[in-house]
């Protein structure tokens, strides 16, 4: 499996030999359009993986969202919602 660096972060990609898919670059999209409304309350998020074949996205919370009582919330109907609408195949988006 392929790897990226993101923020000193390991992130898988696609495996080897495998077309490389535009979902990491899209999931790079869409975090970058909801990281405004993060940061506007102290925090933020990052894509720590994508596995393309289960549809598995696992973000992690950072700043005031790391401790946030609703980020559970913020997660299900905000970035598991716009993930789920933008990125066909993803079925989980976990918070880790």
């Amino acid at each position: 499996m392929s790897k990226l660096h993101i923020k000193n972060k390991i992130v898988k990609s696609t495996p080897p030999g495998a077309k490389k898919s535009s979902g990491v670059a899209t999931l790079h999209k869409i975090i970058d359009n909801l990281r405004p409304a993060l940061e506007r309350d102290g925090g933020s998020l990052e894509l720590v993986s994508y596995d393309a074949k289960s549809g598995l996205v696992e973000i992690s919370f950072t700043g005031a969202c790391a401790h946030c009582p609703i980020s559970d919330v913020t997660l299900k109907y905000l970035i598991e919602a716009e993930i789920k609408a933008q990125l066909s195949g993803v079925k989980e988006v976990r918070a880790v």
